[in-house]
């Protein structure tokens, strides 16, 4: 009981972890994983603000957006992985609880002190699918790598001029990749906003914003496939 409970506390509190930096000095010190983190934040703020106040042509910005691709791609992935990583782990926990009860109610009789353990391991489970329907580790863990896979794909046909990229003029196919992007990125911070709504507000949501959104620039989406598809629009659309 006191080492699932020390596994699952390593799980959820894994952000409060230290970390050994060195600094510009040469200097060594500890600090927290999730201090590290806000620092980072920080530091892309600063860069932000500094290149938004160099003005470059639209033609190097969308060359520099499309190298910064294969960045958020791996980060996606990474995330996913992290989360994919907690749900297998309290997964394991839960099954092991739940094969351990049945066990422990056969080994002890009488009930002491059986009846002990079968407590601590039925609050086990409980905590641990609690934890999982909380989280949702697997569905956080689908929706990045899903995005993070049809960001890649975009990317692939992108550099072999492949469809939708196949125009002759480079200037629009760069155009095209960075406005479906975009859109890629924004369906995935909607469905991670909707992950943390009750469930009674996450159906349906999600896709009324993203077919408002690409109707708003004469675009499809496949909800099904995932796939982006371009359609020229027939009448007028007001987008609010």
């Amino acid at each position: 009981m006191i080492v699932v409970l020390a596994i699952a506390g390593v799980l959820l509190v894994g952000d409060h972890r230290y970390a050994m930096v060195t600094d510009e000095a040469g200097v060594s010190k500890r600090k927290y994983i999730s201090d590290l983190r806000f620092d980072l934040e920080v530091a892309e703020d600063q860069r932000l603000s500094i290149a938004a106040s160099t003005v470059r042509p639209v033609r190097e910005r969308r060359y520099a957006y499309r190298d910064a691709i294969p960045a958020e791609v791996e980060r996606l992935r990474t995330e996913g992985l992290r989360y994919r990583r907690w749900r297998n782990g309290f997964q394991w926990l839960l099954i092991l609880c739940s094969a351990a009860i049945p066990a422990v109610a056969a080994l002890h009789d009488p009930p002491q002190p059986g009846k002990g353990l079968l407590v601590g391991l039925g609050a086990a489970v409980s905590v641990i699918t609690s934890a999982m329907g909380y989280y949702k580790f697997r569905e956080r863990s689908f929706n990045l790598q899903q995005t993070a896979d049809s960001i890649a794909q975009h990317l692939s046909a992108l550099d072999l001029s492949i469809t939708p990229y196949g125009d002759v003029d480079e200037a629009q196919n760069l155009i095209r990749f960075a406005e479906t992007v975009d859109l890629l990125r924004d369906e995935q911070r909607k469905r991670e906003q909707q992950l943390d709504q009750p469930h009674q507000a996450q159906q349906g949501t999600v896709q009324l914003h993203a077919v408002l959104r690409f109707q708003c620039r004469g675009t499809h989406p496949d909800l099904r496939s995932g796939h982006l598809h371009r359609q020229e629009s027939s009448t007028t659309r007001r987008c609010t």
